[in-house]
């Protein structure tokens, strides 16, 4: 019988030992397979729906990256995988195009949406959006107010309505949009801004919706674009199947606009 010698017994040991290493080691996170597109956490629910509707139609997979517009923008910029970007305000898409990560041409005014007041289903009947004015809430939830979009728009109307000093401290930031419509529908805020498209599926109460004819500085425009690199081709079918009739008829039912 042939005896290992030392060296040997312990150049096998080391190889077991990585192979058991390799075999309890966590595995690694896959990456997405697919069309990736960056969309607003505000549109999330219609692109899914979308989604589903252009895999029917070309057998292409579209593999959503959901966060806020500013988070999503600051991605794109530093470089990370995207053939179509939809922001929540043309400020984000803004900061992409000065990059110079946007394919020329491609830019375009995809919806418009609306600011919707809401409350905890639970909320008296009698809370109205004068009630909030006047500052008669503890906390109220908007998304981050220099960065997220609607937290943008929200500050906007409050300071028009000369109400934004009164409610100031008593802003609880959010992230994102859906992150501040989940802390009233759980009853953790007294009140919350959001969009109507956003309000409209949710078991919070709608208090006032802010209209662009009442509000015309409220001009909310969400836009979408092409993002420079390989996808590029079906970065740009998939941006012309969202003007098309099948994805416009999702964006009606769920309340986005059309500019």
């Amino acid at each position: 019988m042939t005896t290992s010698s030392p060296a040997t017994k312990i150049v096998n040991w080391l190889a077991a030992g990585l192979a058991g290493l390799a075999l309890s080691a966590p595995p690694v996170a896959a990456q997405p397979t697919g069309l990736v597109v960056s969309v607003a956490a505000s549109m999330h629910a219609a692109l899914n729906e979308i989604a589903v509707l252009y895999r029917a139609a070309t057998g292409v997979t579209v593999a959503l990256n959901t966060g806020s517009s500013n988070t999503l923008a600051r991605q794109i910029v530093e470089g990370a995988r995207a053939a179509v970007f939809l922001s929540a305000d043309e400020l984000q898409m803004d900061m992409v195009d000065k990059a110079g990560r946007l394919v020329a041409g491609t830019r375009t005014r995809l919806l418009t949406n609306q600011l919707a007041i809401v409350a905890p289903s639970e909320a008296p009947a009698t809370f109205s959006l004068a009630a909030l004015l006047e500052g008669r809430v503890t906390r109220l939830a908007m998304g981050e107010t220099a960065s997220v979009p609607a937290g943008v728009y929200g500050r906007r109307w409050l300071e028009h309505e000369g109400a934004w000093s009164r409610l100031q401290p008593k802003m609880i930031p959010f992230p994102t949009v859906r992150a501040v419509l989940s802390a009233v529908e759980a009853g953790r805020v007294d009140a919350g801004i959001v969009y109507v498209t956003d309000a409209r599926d949710s078991s919070a109460r709608i208090v006032a919706t802010l209209s662009t004819k009442e509000h015309a500085y409220l001009n909310i425009v969400q836009p979408a674009a092409v993002i420079v690199g390989p996808a590029e081709a079906e970065g740009r079918r998939f941006l012309q199947f969202l003007q098309g009739p099948a994805a416009r008829a999702v964006f009606t039912r769920r309340g986005f606009g059309k500019p």
